[in-house]
């Protein structure tokens, strides 16, 4: 380790786009389109007087002097005072916020101490199980046929997303998944229902009696768990439905305030928390959560954290906690493979034969930003 390992600069670097891929329509905002790129989009960059470089998901440009203006002449290694800071002075952009800046100070931090990420945190397990996280909202009939071809290549989860507009379509869905692969993958399912902070989004919306009617099915079918079947802050609701049932009722992903989270676990709201990075600005606060759901004997798996940068950041959090199952990687092939995010990084991690993801085993993140995608500024 050298010195304090004074911050010198902080950039965003864009990044060349080779190719597009295609758009697929997300289950979860119905009306518009998710592009999926080879290359493209930006990363954060955080340098040190003491020659390490951090890397972190992209940050909006309009952030960054306010962060270079408090973090230029401080310690890099002072993460949890610098996370206290940003959270004060710059204002939380979900996706293109401070995150990035603090997982490339964690990234310093692993570098820093010659260890990737879950080792320095305590992790011991090398590899991770990845679950293929659908995007699209789907037919029954396709999604069957997704599942066969992702079990066939060793995947040993999948995720589909279930508001349809009728129960008996959702239902069906997982019907045809089991029909077509039985009990040899796991399946969750994600109802989709707490993307607006308020009590109105676009598509189809729960109410409580359907929320009970699809989680008691499917928990007769094997499903490990239900995700955000009622509006955000209905907690009241949510508690008195996870009371009911012995399915998991998940959720988390767009809270941003770890006293939200308090707040969850003291209510009993959701059995499994799903923190995402990208909203709560950084792993400096999703790894709170993770002694949260410790406390109160809950399991956790991060959201999926962007799809490229962020991914590999909670996957060194999964690799570290006991109380982590699985990890969320978006995998909607072939216009939605998880490659295609991915694809920014020189030497990023594959998902094998079996279907387990093996832990970057370089310091810090473990990974690089394919030096041929950077476009000079």
């Amino acid at each position: 380790m050298t010195g304090d390992l004074t911050v010198t600069d902080v950039q965003t670097l864009n990044l060349r786009t080779m190719k597009h891929v295609g758009d697929l329509e997300p289950a979860w905002s119905p009306g518009t389109t998710m592009s999926f790129d080879i290359g493209g989009g930006s990363f954060t960059e955080v340098r040190t007087d003491g020659g390490i470089t951090g890397i972190g998901p992209g940050m909006h440009p309009m952030l960054l002097d306010s962060v270079k203006e408090y973090l230029i002449g401080k310690s890099a290694l002072q993460v949890e005072q610098h996370a206290a800071a940003l959270n004060y002075y710059v204002p939380n952009l979900k996706y293109q916020g401070i995150a990035g800046v603090d997982i490339a100070l964690w990234d310093i931090v692993g570098k820093a101490a010659g260890m990737p990420l879950y080792k320095l945190w305590g992790g011991d397990k090398d590899k991770v199980i990845p679950y293929a996280s659908m995007v699209l909202l789907s037919t029954p009939e396709e999604r069957a046929a997704q599942a066969s071809s992702l079990s066939a290549q060793g995947w040993q989860a999948m995720k589909v997303r279930l508001h349809h507009e009728t129960i008996a379509e959702d239902i069906r869905t997982i019907e045809a998944i089991r029909e077509a692969v039985g009990d040899e993958m796991t399946l969750m399912a994600d109802g989709n229902q707490a993307q607006s902070s308020g009590d109105w989004q676009p598509g189809v919306q729960w109410n409580a009696q359907r929320a009970y009617e699809t989680a008691s099915e499917l928990q007769d079918m094997n499903v490990y768990w239900l995700e955000e079947p009622l509006t955000r802050y209905n907690y009241d609701g949510l508690a008195e439905l996870s009371s009911k049932l012995e399915i998991p009722i998940a959720g988390g992903e767009n809270n941003p305030g770890v006293n939200e989270f308090v707040q969850i676990c003291e209510q009993g709201v959701y059995s499994l928390l799903q923190p995402e990075s990208m909203v709560m600005n950084g792993l400096t606060n999703l790894r709170k959560i993770g002694v949260l759901a410790e406390l109160y004997g809950k399991e956790i798996v991060p959201h999926h954290g962007g799809g490229n940068i962020g991914v590999i950041a909670h996957m060194h959090l999964v690799a570290s906690w006991r109380h982590a199952p699985f990890m969320e990687l978006l995998h909607d092939p072939p216009v939605g493979h998880y490659r295609n995010k991915f694809s920014i990084m020189s030497n990023a991690p594959e998902v094998d034969s079996d279907g387990f993801m093996s832990l970057p085993q370089g310091p810090g993140l473990g990974i690089e930003i394919d030096p041929d995608l950077i476009m000079k500024n």
